[in-house]
């Protein structure tokens, strides 16, 4: 079992699965056509399916498309392509609850540059009008809901047919088996990583591609790029460029090392990420805004600063690992707790845990910035509409969820000395409040 099988009771357990699994798929779909084609106001929706009822539901959910799976196939292959074949450095993942190290491949960056280069050169020179993905967005979503479904069943049954390392296994029951996933290090032969490519190079670099996407189909329908949009955009392309530099140190995160490859990080990271992150600048296509220069370039200025911050608390730590505790944070040898656990194969392993610096500000400083990062990319939209920021309040909810299953997992793994680093380092996340 997965240790985030366990971090709730039973009833939270499943009324999450369940909200995911039946709430989610539609609400994508209402999110498209509320910015798209309701003016981005939740009560206008609302007042055509409260006049139309289930009817009206079906009426706006869009049909996949030819050219929607076109599209999407396309991109999923030429992914799948850098990932493969891109040079890049050999990096070990830490050592999973089997006592297993997984190796990966390193060349995110290079994946990134490439798609960038290479979608913005079709635009330029002819080749493919990315207006055409916007234009089409309701009919990739849809596709994508149903596409990424039938994926994440087939892991399902890769899982209990062909696992690829010991770390794997079923709990008993279906349900969970298929939300929380059968395995925790899926691949398709020796080198393609499935959760490197659903996390990292589909939803990751589609957000990019659909920042990108959504800045030209403005200037492409009003002749303009709005500085609204130019600053969601430029921010979000830090973001992304960010995650794509730091790429190896995700791999240790949760979603890789102990989120297994289910509906729940499958799903969200092939349908999620590409529709929901990206939504303040599906807003802002059709809602531009006029900051000025002054407003434009304060929201930018802080929008980067929080970007670098979240970057260097990752660096810290990642620095800290690295030199198994022998390098300077904040000018400073860092404290740390040594701490001892077991793994399931009952062999001893010892770990360093971080308590200077960033990390000595709060277990989980680094959520701080990376929830004002996405407020400051969001806020170039004003407040004439709540949707736009519904990201901003579901990271919110979602990575203080996570700070609890982290602290739940690390106490359950670190015991005594788990206690000892709390007892350390007391906040949560907000230093000073929780």
């Amino acid at each position: 079992m997965a240790e985030s099988k366990t971090v709730h009771s039973p009833l939270v357990t499943y009324a999450s699965m369940l909200s995911l699994l039946s709430l989610c798929p539609p609400f994508v779909i209402l999110l498209w056509y509320t910015m798209v084609h309701a003016d981005g106001s939740v009560l206008q929706t609302f007042g055509s399916l409260k006049n139309n009822g289930l009817q009206g539901f079906i009426d706006i959910w869009p049909r996949p498309t030819a050219i929607a799976w076109k599209i999407i196939a396309c991109y999923a292959a030429f992914e799948a392509a850098l990932q493969l074949l891109l040079p890049g450095k050999r990096v070990e993942g830490p050592i999973s609850p089997k006592g297993n190290i997984p190796v990966y491949k390193a060349n995110g960056i290079a994946a990134y540059v490439v798609t960038l280069i290479t979608y913005l050169s079709l635009w330029w020179f002819g080749i493919f009008n990315p207006s055409i993905v916007y234009d089409h967005l309701g009919e990739i979503y849809s596709a994508l809901i149903f596409g990424s479904f039938i994926f994440c069943i087939l892991l399902y049954i890769k899982g209990h047919l062909a696992p690829s390392s010991t770390d794997s296994g079923s709990c008993g029951n279906f349900i969970i088996d298929f939300y929380w996933g059968m395995e925790l290090y899926p691949r398709i032969g020796k080198d393609f990583d499935i959760k490197v490519f659903t996390n990292c190079r589909f939803g990751m670099m589609s957000w990019a591609v659909l920042a990108v996407t959504y800045c030209i189909k403005q200037y492409e329908t009003n002749g303009k790029v709005a500085d609204s949009m130019l600053v969601n955009t430029i921010l979000m392309l830090v973001y992304v460029s960010k995650f794509f530099w730091w790429e190896a140190g995700y791999w240790s995160t949760m979603d890789i090392a102990h989120d297994r490859a289910g509906f729940y990080i499958c799903w969200g990271c092939l349908v999620w990420v590409p529709s929901i992150y990206t939504s303040p600048g599906m807003y802002l296509v059709n809602h531009p805004v006029n900051l000025g220069v002054q407003l434009e370039l304060s929201i930018l200025a802080a929008g980067i600063l929080c970007v670098y911050i979240n970057y260097d608390c990752d660096r810290q730590r990642q620095e800290f690992r690295k030199t198994n505790g022998k390098c300077r944070i904040w000018g400073k040898a860092p404290s740390k707790i040594v701490a001892t656990y077991t793994t399931e194969s009952g062999e001893m392993k010892t770990s360093l845990l971080l308590t200077s610096g960033w990390w000595g500000l709060a277990r989980h400083f680094h959520y701080v910035p990376e929830i004002l990062a996405a407020f400051f990319w969001t806020v170039p939209a004003l407040f004439d509409h709540f949707l736009p920021y519904f990201y901003v309040i579901f990271l919110t909810i979602l990575l203080f969820d996570r700070a609890k299953r982290d602290d739940d997992r690390c106490r359950s793994k670190y015991g005594k000395y788990w206690k000892l680093y709390c007892e350390k380092v007391r906040y949560k996340i907000i230093p000073g409040f929780y």
